[in-house]
Order: C-alpha cells, then structure tokens, then sequence
C-alpha cells in the first residue's frame, strides 16, 4: 500500500494539485507506516485547522469522563455571556425578528454543532451580521482574541433553537473557550497536559515555538487557472509564537507523526498503548451520528453532504455505503483523517486550501 499511495501523492505533486503531502496509515494492532511527496519534509508543522475539532472533542469527552463536565450542562455556568439566548424566528428572519430560547445550549449541542450559531451558508441579515462584527468563519487567521470574538457572537441571535438545526464551526470555538475556563487556566497547558503528552504529540499547539519555525511550510491556494498561490508564509505568519492573544477558539498546527498517533487511539476503540485513554462509551458516541434527520437540511453546509453522512462528536461518520462506519474529518488547508471499523487508519497533510483539486487528491487516496 505503501507504493501505491506513494505513487498516488507524486503523481498529484507532479500536476501541481500540491507542492507536497504527507501520508500515515496502518492499523490499532500494526505498525504505522508514512509516506513523504515533494517539498513536505515528515517533520513539517502544519495549520491542521478544523481537524482541531475531533481533538477538542476527545479534551472534552476526557473531562466528562473524570467527572469534571456532563453532556448536557448547560454552557452558561462557564460561558455566561451565552444566557438567556434570543432564537430568530427562522434563519433567514430580520434581527429583531427573535423568540426567547426555549432550552439552554449544552456542551453535546457544541459538540455536535446544534448549539444554533454557526456558519451560514446563503445570504441573510445574520450572515452579513457575521461578517460586519467578525465573526463569520473564513481561510483568513483570527484577527481577535477569544473574549472578544465571543463578546461579538453573544451580540448575535441563534439561528434556530438549541439542538434543531446544524451549522458548522462556531459551536468549536465556543468549545474551546468553554474548556479554557473549566480548567481554570490556559487551555494549550491543559492539552498538553491531558492529551497530547499521554498521546506523545509533542510538537501539536496553537503555535509553533520559534526555534522550530523553519519546519512551518508556506500556506497556498488554487487561483485562476489551478496555479497555486502562496496565502501564508513559510516560517512566519501567525502560526509563530509568541501568540498574539489568547487562542482557545483557534486551531491547533501539527506534525504527520503526531496525528496519527491521535487516529491511531480513535482507531483502537480509545486505547492507547494498551491502556484506555477514553472509555469505550464515549468512543462509541463520539463515532455516531448524533444529529436528527430534521436538522440535515441541504442549506445547513454544503451540498450533498448529508448523503450517507452523519455527524458525531467533533467527527462526520459514514452512515451508509461501502464504508458504513468510517468517521473522521478534515481541515481547511487539505488535510485529512479517518478510521475505520476494522482499526484502519489513514491520515493526509498537506498545505493547500481546499477546492476541486484537493478534493480530487483525497478521492484518489481514500
């Protein structure tokens, strides 16, 4: 396999879909194996963007787990900015068009990006709202501070009430600030102490130390005519601490090594190293589809994505088809992870932001 998806990886650097890509794939009982493409050294760290989320669903998950947060705790005891929410009467409604929420958004609902903020995905006066106070979801680096970026989605009514539609990204965000000060302190030190230094990703953070920098490669997309575009820096830019504010709603960068030791615990059923990181039960919930069939409405991501889809904790999962079972998730920047039933893993890097291309990349390797 190893040839094969070599072969698979040069041939998309060789036509220009990526400057480079790394690969790691094996099974819970086997050994890992990687494979490098290009310009994409194996010991790069990269933007890992929304493959954040399943990481900050197993912090949480391991924190319900010690007894420290419940599913269904009502968010407001550590985001009370987030109380007593107003519900526009349908997502496309005026602002002022509002009813009073009828339940309390939950840290499942954040999980499972029902909490009733989010993207949105057609014109509307939240979506220009969004855009007008900063808050709408985008390639772009954050531009402000956790408390402020939360300051300005509480100025916001929900788009639909808790737990009744789906719309992406924000609930994450509001995860990570949440978990930030249910430990009291930086949440950065609470991963490091929690996750990754039991899972040994000891080069995964919000930013990458600068005597490290040099192994940040350049970001890049697709522009006209499919010629690529350098967007971020190599070795510069924002991923480069010193932070330059508090990052709990941001996303984390990562090395191919560190990644797949992570999908290698989710394949495992939660083990790690012979030991259980995360009780059986709460990998079984993570890794099923957790939304109700009335909130996969087409206009709540993109289209066809609901098709044998589902969504769990922080991870899509395979509801049906010749994969039933698999879950995973990918990030902005062309990177990509899944498991399967069977214990396989696969996880793809590279720094290319997605369109037609990389979604042809992740095809032909899936």
């Amino acid at each position: 396999m190893a040839n094969r998806l070599g072969q698979v990886l040069e041939e998309h650097v060789a036509r220009g879909t990526v400057p480079g890509a790394l690969a790691a794939f094996g099974t819970a009982g086997g050994p890992t194996e990687y494979v490098a493409a290009g310009d994409l050294p194996l010991d790069a760290i990269v933007r890992i963007q929304s493959m954040t989320k399943p990481v900050l669903a197993i912090a949480a998950l391991r924190l319900v787990q010690a007894g420290h947060l419940d599913l269904d705790d009502d968010v407001a005891a550590w985001l009370p900015e987030l109380a007593n929410r107003r519900v526009l009467r349908t997502p496309e409604s005026p602002l002022d068009d509002t009813v009073p929420a009828d339940s309390p958004i939950t840290v499942r609902h954040l999980l499972t990006n029902t909490s009733g903020y989010g993207m949105m995905t057609s014109p509307c006066p939240l979506q220009e709202a969004m855009i007008a106070n900063g808050t709408q979801a985008g390639q772009e680096p954050l531009d402000v501070g956790a408390q402020a970026w939360l300051d300005a989605l509480g100025q916001l009514p929900l788009a639909f009430q808790p737990g009744t539609g789906w719309r992406y990204h924000h609930s994450f965000g509001l995860l990570g600030i949440l978990l930030g000060r249910l430990v009291g302190g930086s949440l950065e030190e609470h991963l490091r102490g929690d996750v990754f230094g039991p899972l040994g990703m000891v080069d995964t953070g919000y930013a990458v130390p600068p005597e490290a920098a040099h192994r940040l490669p350049a970001a890049y997309r697709h522009d006209v005519g499919a010629a690529l575009v350098e967007i971020e820096p190599a070795g510069a830019g924002f991923y480069v601490a010193p932070e330059p504010f508090d990052l709990s709603h941001s996303e984390l960068v990562s090395t191919i090594r560190d990644y797949a030791g992570f999908a290698r615990m989710l394949a495992a059923g939660g083990r790690h190293e012979g030991r259980a990181f995360l009780e059986p039960g709460l990998v079984a919930a993570m890794t099923a589809d957790q939304v109700p069939s009335a909130a996969k409405t087409p206009d709540s991501f993109f289209p066809g994505f609901w098709e044998g889809t589902g969504w769990g904790f922080g991870v899509s999962v395979q509801t049906s088809g010749p994969h039933a079972g698999r879950f995973g998730w990918s990030g902005g920047l062309g990177t990509t992870m899944h498991a399967d039933p069977d214990g396989s893993f696969l996880v793809l890097l590279t720094q290319v932001e997605m369109g037609p291309e990389i979604m042809q990349l992740f095809a032909a390797v899936q």
